[in-house]
């Protein structure tokens, strides 16, 4: 969430950034800051005449006044009348601030200086290219036609049988396979610092908020109405959540999380894109990376973020390339990401397997987590960052497509042969 006091001391400016993100007015919000301060003021003066009054009372019957003499009856009927305002403005004032919060809960934050400027995901930054001397030499089929004549990847009983279009069920070793991988990222993150993190996958509305997914992707989520819980996207959401309303210690900063869940995406708005494989699905399990640290080190934070990312990339040695998305294309809640995309040579076509963002306090704002440093007066938000770690599906799309053999087997990573206890699939 924006701070309202930057937004009203620096408009032009933030809504200048604002441009850059989409059609966003700021003017009704400054409206209702105004109507709001007016409202604090006439509070404020109404709040001192309330205690002069009481004050004046006290002092006269103390002097000797009749406490139901006409002086004192006069103080009193204006006591009453000044309560009686200050009542009146109570529901004015609460209205006004639910929609100033409702206006600020959607709107996304702001785009860093260094942040590319554009208009779509054709206007992102190419960083860099890893791994061309892994890139398969001849054509190959498609994860999914491997997968099918492998016997690992059942996408037709999970439709016609258990679930409908856009889910799998993973047989065999294709299971262990994606057991290999989860248990592979978390080791590789634990041993890198990150403390594993295994949360509830059913997510409180008021944790959604928290984190920047709610009210703006209510769509795009499936919700359990009857008890006001909703199945989580991705474990960004419970782990910005663990420490909203916490005051955090400057010392016990930077605290790194890494964390494995199942993610449920109703995915609106992709009908007829990516309808076969297992690039976009409704349900799919990722590791996810989560980072609290101090506002001063969370640029140097996210590109420490980005190089474990890559690093699982590169144990698995999976070609891939770094993209820097421009303002157009950055998530809701962050103010500069990184996508890795993996190779795909069935398609020959790079696709997103990990996105590494810097919410600096944006989401902190929302979930209220602060920390304090020692022998300072006050607290400051603290910054926030996620990445994946990754998507678990969309790496075992790409080991099939590029480990692929000739005579239809698939050769496991090396890096992963000890979790399998095999060579080939």
């Amino acid at each position: 969430m924006l701070d309202l006091k930057q937004i009203r001391d620096n408009s032009d400016q933030v809504q200048a950034a604002l441009a850059q993100r989409g059609d966003y007015d700021l003017q009704p919000l400054l409206e209702l800051d105004r109507q709001q301060r007016e409202l604090e003021g006439e509070r404020s003066q109404l709040q001192a005449r309330s205690n002069e009054i009481g004050k004046s009372v006290g002092q006269k019957i103390k002097a000797g006044a009749d406490p139901k003499g006409s002086e004192i009856a006069a103080l009193k009927a204006e006591g009453n009348q000044v309560k009686s305002q200050l009542q009146d403005l109570e529901p004015q004032e609460r209205d006004i601030k639910d929609q100033i919060q409702a206006i600020l809960l959607n709107l996304p934050n702001l785009p860093s200086d260094s942040t590319p400027v554009g208009t779509s995901e054709d206007d992102n930054v190419e960083v860099r290219r890893w791994g061309d001397e892994y890139l398969p030499q001849s054509d190959v089929k498609p994860h999914w036609e491997i997968g099918e004549q492998l016997g690992i990847l059942d996408f037709k009983r999970s439709v016609e049988k258990i679930a409908q279009s856009r889910f799998v069920t993973l047989m065999g070793v294709g299971a262990a396979l994606e057991r290999a991988l989860i248990t592979f990222m978390l080791d590789r993150h634990t041993r890198s610092g990150y403390t594993e993190v295994l949360p509830p996958i059913l997510i409180s509305s008021a944790a959604l908020t928290g984190s920047g997914q709610l009210p703006k992707f209510a769509e795009e989520s499936f919700q359990c109405k009857d008890d006001d819980l909703w199945l989580t996207p991705t474990a960004e959401v419970p782990l910005t959540n663990l420490h909203r309303d916490e005051i955090l210690a400057a010392e016990d900063l930077p605290i790194h999380y890494c964390a494995y869940t199942p993610c449920f995406r109703r995915e609106a708005g992709s009908y007829g894109k990516d309808t076969r494989g297992l690039i976009r699905l409704h349900q799919f399990n990722k590791v996810e990376m989560y980072k609290f640290v101090a506002p001063e080190t969370s640029f140097e934070a996210l590109e420490a973020l980005l190089n474990d990312a890559e690093d699982i990339l590169q144990q698995l040695k999976l070609p891939y390339r770094v993209l820097e998305l421009c303002t157009g294309d950055l998530g809701f809640s962050a103010t500069k990401t990184y996508d890795l995309e993996v190779w795909l040579p069935s398609s020959g076509k790079y696709r997103e397997i990990s996105s590494c963002s810097n919410c600096i306090d944006f989401q902190a704002r929302r979930a209220n987590i602060r920390f304090k440093e020692t022998g300072k007066k006050g607290t400051r938000f603290v910054h926030t960052l996620n990445g994946s770690g990754l998507a678990i599906g969309r790496t075992m799309a790409a080991i099939l497509e590029n480990y692929q053999q000739p005579n239809g087997g698939v050769r496991v990573p090396e890096v992963l042969q000890p979790y399998l206890g095999r060579e080939f699939l």
